[in-house]
């Protein structure tokens, strides 16, 4: 990954798509679709109201570019809004604030080259 990768846009400057209905109270599906031309090793999903990020969701898994994986996890949690966090092969990561996992069921990562900046579509 080039230097420019460790460049990220930082907090909620993605494109928005509400497009899902909203999603059950309890269990969440969430899919993640790596349009960003690099390896993500690790991805965390975390109430925006706490400062830890919860355990990574891939496990021993990557989420190598072009892919998509869906994460299936219970929210102990009363709450719709969540961060999210992205770490790929070299360290390098990426965050996003304030997702609303209620109304969405998919985000797009995608990497500017020209730019260096990570962005975020979510469906």
């Amino acid at each position: 990954m080039g230097g420019t990768m460790k460049a990220f846009l930082i907090g909620s400057a993605a494109v928005l798509t509400m497009l899902a209905a909203p999603a059950s109270a309890q269990d969440e599906v969430l899919t993640v679709n790596n349009r960003t031309g690099y390896t993500i090793s690790e991805i965390y999903i975390a109430p925006t109201t706490t400062d830890e990020w919860e355990e990574d969701i891939m496990g021993d898994d990557v989420l190598p570019s072009g892919r998509s994986v869906d994460i299936d996890f219970s929210r102990s949690e009363e709450t719709c809004v969540w961060d999210m966090k992205a770490v790929y092969d070299d360290d390098t990561n990426a965050v996003w604030r304030k997702i609303n996992l209620c109304e969405i069921s998919a985000i797009s990562l995608f990497y500017n080259e020209n730019t260096g900046v990570t962005s975020a579509r979510y469906e």
